[in-house]
């Protein structure tokens, strides 16, 4: 069932598209043409970390992204030197679908899930999406994956979804987790407490569900547009974004258009029928309000406590970081923590 979820960044804020590369803009008086941003490789240091402060306790958040560089090495010394401090880590891990079924009984339910991608009635792209749209999508798909026909035989919630992984892919981007491969190693070194915040929806029998999945029709459409207008006009931003943060950019991180919005392919299964009898779209709500009450208990009770979150769910105006803030807490940015060190280095 983990298939039928959208694994992408659930909350950014719309912003004015930046000139894409090819593209020309007036700097300064001079019309000058915008290439597209190189995608950074080798080791680089990563962003600071937040701190949220009460009295003599702090948390530690690191923000992470996705996409980031394909052929970066992430150094993480920072973060392996508060992990070696923190009495608690705080783990996001949202809503997750938890089969329970034996080895044997999975085996045979692969091929069901493997299917579930596909269109109910045989349908294809061409008859579930606008005329304009499959166009697009036509031209997407040579671009970035090819003469692949079985693909015009999946929903347009998938069909989208490996669309975006491709595109990704031939610009040097990727969706690996870089953060907790490092965080679990930690954890297994120091042991500390691991407080995770979660939603986890726990099937017992997936038997009946993929066959009602593949009778439902997805109300997707809205969805597969929208992944290709950000496929269209965000790469330039997404290879900056990438690179601001390999490079510990905080200031461009805060000046790049945040990162695209997926309300639309998340709606699609929580508002479907089986998504709200599953209760997706609730388990997906209450998580904030979950991870607010953790990191406020962590606070209250240790030293060093160390939480990762995406930079989207931390930043903005109804970010984390400005909850907590609101609730009396004091936040220092990394950028912060940097300036404060050079001056006192100079003085």
């Amino acid at each position: 069932m983990i298939a039928l979820v959208w694994v992408a960044p659930l909350m950014a804020q719309d912003a004015a598209r930046p000139p894409a590369a090819g593209e020309t803009t007036v700097v300064n008086g001079e019309r000058i043409r915008v290439e597209a941003p190189v995608v950074v490789v080798g080791e680089q240091p990563g962003p600071g970390m937040w701190i949220v402060r009460k009295g003599g306790h702090d948390l530690y958040l690191f923000g992470t992204l996705t996409p980031l560089p394909m052929r970066m090495q992430w150094q993480a010394k920072q973060l392996k030197a508060v992990l070696a401090q923190a009495q608690e880590v705080i783990r996001l891990r949202g809503v997750s679908f938890e089969v329970k079924v034996g080895f044997f009984k999975g085996l045979f339910l692969l091929p069901k899930l493997l299917g579930a991608r596909k269109s109910p009635d045989g349908k294809e792209l061409k008859d579930l999406v606008a005329p304009n749209a499959y166009a697009r999508w036509l031209a997407m798909k040579a671009r970035y994956i090819g003469s692949d026909r079985g693909i015009e035989r999946w929903r347009p919630l998938f069909a989208a979804q490996e669309l975006y992984l491709q595109a990704m892919k031939k610009n040097g981007l990727e969706m690996r987790d870089v953060v907790w491969p490092v965080v679990e190693k930690a954890i297994e070194e120091h042991h500390p407490v691991v407080t995770v915040v979660g939603e986890p929806i726990v099937i017992t029998d997936p038997k009946p569900l993929l066959v009602e999945w593949s009778k439902t029709t997805l109300d997707d459409l809205a969805c597969f547009d929208n992944t290709m207008h950000y496929i269209e006009t965000d790469l330039d931003a997404m290879r900056a974004r990438a690179n601001a943060w390999s490079t510990g950019d905080i200031a461009a991180l805060r000046r790049l258009p945040p990162v695209a919005r997926w309300d639309a392919c998340n709606d699609a299964i929580s508002e479907a029928g089986i998504g709200k009898r599953l209760g997706y779209g609730d388990a997906r709500r209450s998580i904030d309000a979950k991870w607010l009450a953790a990191a406020e208990t962590a606070l209250g009770r240790n030293a060093v406590t160390f939480a990762s979150l995406p930079l989207d769910r931390m930043l903005g105006a109804n970010g984390y970081l400005a909850q907590m803030q609101a609730r009396g807490y004091t936040v220092i940015a990394p950028d912060t923590v940097e300036d404060d060190a050079e001056a006192a280095a100079s003085e």
